[in-house]
Formats: C-alpha cells, sequence, structure tokens
C-alpha cells in the first residue's frame, strides 16, 4: 500500500447484515462500506480463523470469519475499488495478547510440523485468495503478537520459536508475491519496552524481514497519547519500518445497554459500573469526545516520520441481537466463561440505531489532505 490509509476492520459486517442491522447517514440507509468510502475509507481490514466451528459444526460467533466470509468482504471491497489487509489469527477463533490457541487441526504438532503448518496454510489462503480475483494489498502474519502465538509452543519469552513461526509466515507470503508487503503487530500501543524486546529479540533470532509494524492502541488500555506518540517515534527511529495503527476505536456513550453486551458488571469496558477505568480515558465517552480523539490521533500520525494510516477496529458492529463476541462453542473453544455478548456496541463509529457518527467527518477532513 503506496498511499495514507484510513482504514476500518469490518469483519462482523456480514453477521451484523444477517442479523438486521442498518446503516443510516444523515437519514439515509446504505451500504456499509459505501457510507464509509464516502467518508474518506479507503482500505478495509478483515480478519481470517482458520475453523470457527466446532466439531458438531457449530459457529463461534462474531462473523464466524472463515475464509468464504473473508472472500466475500474483500469482492464488496474491491467492487468499491477499496484496497484490503489480511489478518491472520492462526487460531480458530479470537487470537490476542490474552489467548492464542492452536487451531483444533493442529493440535499435538512439535515446534517443527508447526512451523510447516504456517507456512502451508498462508501459501493456500493466499493461492485461494489470488484464484477468487481477491489477492490481499497487505499480509498481517499474526494478530497482536505480543507474547507470541500458537500457544504454548510460541509464548514468551521463547523467541526463538516465536520467531521460526512468524517467519513461515512472512516467506509463504514472499512466494506468493514478493512486493506484497508484511505486517507483524503487537498490542499496547504505549508500551515502548514492549515494541522494543519484541522487535529486538525478532531480529537477533534472524526473523524474516518485513515491512511494517502494526500496533494497537486503545486510550482505556493501552496509555496516553502521549505514551503512543513516544513509542512511535523511537521505533520509527530504531527499525526503519512503516507503522500502521492496526486498530484502534474510542467510546461515544456511556450508556448502559448491558442486555447487548452480556457481560457482568467488573468485566465491561469503560462504562460507568467502572469508573476507575473511565478516569484513565483523556477524553469524555461522547461523540464530541470520540470525535476529538480521532482528530488527535490522526494529527499524531500525521507527524510522525514513517506512519502510514490507521484502521478503526469494528465501527460497524451494531448491538443486533444474534451478533456476539463469543457462542458458547466458541467460548469453549478459547477456554473462557462467556457469555459472549456484544461488548463494543459504544465504540462502534454508527451508534446504537445504525447512524453515522460525528467523528466520521475526521477521516473526511483527512482523506481530504492527500
Amino acid at each position: 500500500m503506496d498511499h495514507w490509509i484510513i482504514g476500518a476492520d469490518v469483519s462482523t459486517l456480514l453477521e451484523v447484515e444477517r442479523c438486521g442491522g442498518k446503516f443510516n447517514d444523515h437519514g439515509v440507509t446504505g451500504d456499509a462500506l459505501e457510507i464509509l468510502k464516502s467518508y474518506g475509507v479507503n482500505t478495509v481490514r478483515l480478519r481470517l480463523w482458520n475453523d470457527p466451528y466446532s466439531p458438531k459444526g457449530e459457529p463461534y460467533g462474531a462473523g464466524n470469519c472463515d475464509l468464504e466470509c473473508v472472500t466475500t468482504l474483500a469482492r464488496r471491497a474491491k467492487a468499491l475499488g477499496l484496497d484490503w489487509l489480511l489478518d491472520l489469527h492462526y487460531s480458530d477463533f479470537w487470537a490476542d495478547p490474552g489467548k492464542q490457541t492452536i487451531p483444533k487441526a493442529w493440535r499435538g504438532l512439535s515446534e517443527t510440523e508447526l512451523a510447516k503448518a504456517v507456512g502451508e496454510y498462508t501459501a493456500q489462503v493466499l493461492r485461494a485468495l489470488g484464484e477468487a480475483g481477491v489477492p490481499p494489498q497487505m499480509v498481517s502474519v499474526g494478530n497482536e503478537l505480543s507474547y507470541g502465538l500458537l500457544w504454548p509452543a510460541g509464548k514468551t519469552p521463547r523467541y526463538d520459536v516465536i520467531t521460526r513461526l512468524v517467519s513461515a509466515g512472512v516467506e509463504a507470503v514472499r512466494a506468493f508475491d514478493p512486493a506484497l508487503p508484511v505486517m507483524l503487530h503487537l498490542d499496547n500501543g504505549g508500551n515502548n519496552a514492549l515494541y522494543r524486546e519484541w522487535f529486538d529479540s525478532y531480529f537477533a533470532n534472524n526473523g524474516a524481514d518485513f515491512e511494517c509494524i502494526g500496533l494497537s492502541y486503545y486510550p482505556f488500555w493501552h496509555g496516553t497519547m502521549a505514551d503512543l506518540g513516544a513509542n512511535l517515534r523511537d521505533i520509527s527511529a530504531r527499525y526503519g519500518k512503516t507503522l500502521i495503527v492496526a486498530e484502534t476505536s474510542m467510546g461515544f456513550t456511556m450508556e448502559d445497554y448491558q442486555q447487548h453486551e452480556a457481560l457482568p458488571p467488573e468485566d465491561r469496558k469503560g462504562m460507568a459500573t467502572r469508573p476507575a477505568l473511565v478516569e484513565k480515558i483523556e477524553y469524555p465517552m461522547t461523540p464530541e469526545g470520540q470525535r476529538r480523539f480521532l482528530h488527535d490521533l490522526i494529527a499524531l500520525l500525521r507527524d510522525t516520520p514513517r506512519a502510514a494510516g490507521y484502521y478503526w477496529w469494528e465501527p460497524c458492529w451494531l448491538p443486533v441481537p444474534g451478533s456476539q463476541w463469543a457462542t458458547p462453542a466458541g467460548c469453549d473453544y478459547v477456554g473462557e466463561p462467556g457469555p459472549g455478548g456484544n461488548e463494543w456496541a459504544n465504540q462502534a463509529l454508527f451508534d446504537y440505531d445504525g447512524n453515522a457518527l460525528p467523528a466520521l467527518e475526521e477521516l473526511r477532513q483527512d482523506a481530504q489532505r492527500q
């Protein structure tokens, strides 16, 4: 991708639409991707899970992001002239700093066999997407790799194994298309020590080269905007890679909506029931606070050497019944008790009724700078 990225992760969109979600811009109902494009979005991010179904065929939820789902959304994006980033989780369901669960089909494999599986799977996916006419314009090898992948084999501090597994994926991308940019993505964008340890260790173990460092930055978890800026400046100079905020969001309300979240009070994110968490955020959880957050994030990235843009995470995840972060089968797979409601609806770029929020205007203004 050789342009400034104004991106959106829309991985649950098909599910939201199936469950009845509608999207409106100034009172006019329309296609969510078309609305996002009208505000300046030029690329989407789509996560891929290996096999998001139980042995009985029960879906795990959160969009059931299998290859068919990703291909369908990629075709829609391409039809609108949008680029897209393939986000390989190397798991059958969510992979993040709290869980990196080995796919069912890979359980019991040795470290050597796991590396081979990563390479073969990456190649297989890219071939399938190419044959479908929708090859991605960037590939993220792994998702939020802060503590590794394919646990326990590739869990920190086993950086030699992590590097071997990640490099197998990078090399498979290179074999498919040597010019296709590769991203390696960590969470906690305000934690400079994390990034220095991870990438220093990766390079010390002769990891395969790549183009982009991806960062997640959520202000309720990952420090202040100043923390993010300090980390961006340091890793820009230290590693010389393109920098992309691969995930970000900010709430637009503190309204309850607990019936959609289906979470106990102590597990809810950014709500009035968790005042200590809310107090850490520099921006009020209002439509204007969300807009100001995005304005400041864009300004920071525009002023950072080698920064190339950002992706808002799940701007279209409306709180419609039937779209949830995990079904009972999904909870069982990742070993979490559940229940799995929609805990993200207050951080979308559309309100609970699907109406475009003011923060989208910041994307439009950003797009006009290009």
